[in-house]
């Protein structure tokens, strides 16, 4: 009973906001079944070479960081719920209409065309956010739906698997139509609702007296910032190299890597909430994303020495640790940092740290790999995370208020 009472105070006080901002996530992010399929899709589908995929996810790419820094500067201009209603419903139709695309060229403007615009959703949903979330609950509530994009991300390559076996055309269907009921579910629902956080008396004299800050030309969280994205470069090794690792160093079976991977899903849908209502109350922010960082590079650091099932299984639980607590700080200190009217830029500009990694990190971790062998990368990365733990020591505390 004790155990069940923790698990519902780490869920207990988030506004029904906060939870439709997570479900509609959800929804969302189990809409990009097609993602992990797309580079199969290219080449056994559309006749693409490997050099050519390559080419057209690395436009994805681009329209990711295209549609974070798009997307938070809308926001600023024109609200969160229109950025966020827009995203959703223009993303049907694209995904409709992506089987019509069949040149390199084409699908590569269409697929950054369309990772723009689902992107530009992201920096909105975290304002979103921090305008219906509770002060003291704000990094809970970013916890929750961040919970809500990895349960998505596991159940849709799932169901994107069983769809593309029959055919590729119903995968982009189910993914357009995942995006309409999201978008549908979003509008019905905070269509003409209030927004909790729109700024107390003192705060909003604050705001007539005080110039905002520009999130472009503010230095120290541009440096914390450059910190997230070298956390980012070296974290997401787990999409990248370390599946890799595992099947080339290790000689595990595509079933064994299946579970070591769903084991880091597992934990952090089961564990993460319960972490964060934990940690937050016994340490400040700066403590938790410099404990998160040094946890993470011990874990990548394992398998420069052991490659035991036993120990695989250890790193990728203390890899799920770090990710528990740096990720969703980031955007706490991000939402921290922010005022009243650039909460967007300051969100897309975080988000950009993320889509950078994405693009940069399978780049540098497979060249790594290729050159000098996986004990390099591995090293390299748990060096580049130390430092990030350092870093995020000395440059944290400035963001934020005393005693956060």
């Amino acid at each position: 009973m004790k155990i069940l009472k923790i698990y519902i105070d780490a869920y207990s006080g988030l506004s029904k906001e906060s939870w439709m901002l997570a479900i509609v996530m959800l929804l969302n992010r189990m809409g990009s079944m097609v993602l992990p399929f797309l580079g199969i899709y290219m080449i056994s589908e559309l006749g693409f070479t490997l050099e050519n995929s390559g080419i057209v996810l690395s436009c994805f790419g681009i329209g990711s960081v295209v549609g974070s820094w798009l997307g938070g500067w809308i926001t600023d201009k024109i609200g969160n719920f229109k950025v966020q209603a827009i995203s959703l419903f223009l993303s049907a139709p694209l995904f409709l209409i992506l089987p019509l695309f069949k040149t390199v060229e084409s699908f590569a403007v269409i697929m950054l065309i369309l990772s723009s615009i689902s992107e530009m959703f992201r920096p909105a949903n975290s304002v979103a956010i921090t305008r219906y979330a509770r002060k003291e609950n704000i990094t809970r509530a970013f916890s929750l739906n961040r919970m809500a994009v990895n349960l998505g991300f596991s159940i849709g390559p799932s169901l994107g698997g069983f769809l593309s076996y029959y055919s590729y055309d119903l995968l982009f269907y189910c993914n357009a139509g995942a995006a309409l009921i999201a978008g549908i579910v979003f509008f019905v629902f905070f269509n003409g609702r209030k927004e909790r956080n729109t700024g107390n008396t003192e705060e909003l004299e604050l705001d007539k007296t005080v110039k905002e800050r520009n999130a472009y030309t503010d230095v120290p969280f541009l440096v914390f910032n450059l910190f997230c994205i070298l956390f980012s470069i070296a974290f997401f090794q787990i999409l990248n190299t370390l599946p890799l690792f595992y099947k080339d160093v290790v000689k595990l079976t595509q079933s064994e890597i299946g579970l070591l991977m769903g084991f880091s899903g597992f934990l952090i849908v089961v564990f993460e909430m319960l972490l964060i209502h934990y940690t937050e109350k016994k340490f400040t922010v700066t403590q938790l994303l410099v404990f998160g960082s040094f946890v993470t590079a011990i874990s990548y650091f394992i398998f420069v020495f052991n490659h035991t099932l036993g120990f695989l299984y250890l790193g990728i639980g203390l890899m799920s640790i770090g990710e528990m607590l740096v990720l969703p700080l980031m955007s706490t200190v991000t939402a921290f940092r922010s005022q009243k009217n650039n909460k967007g830029a300051y969100m897309g500009l975080n988000g950009m740290s993320v889509s950078v990694a994405f693009i940069v990190s399978p780049f540098l971790g497979t060249h790594v790999a290729t050159s000098y062998g996986f004990n390099t990368l591995w090293v390299i990365t748990s060096i580049i995370l130390f430092v990030v733990a350092i870093g995020y020591h000395f440059f944290t505390k400035p963001l934020l208020q005393k005693n956060v």
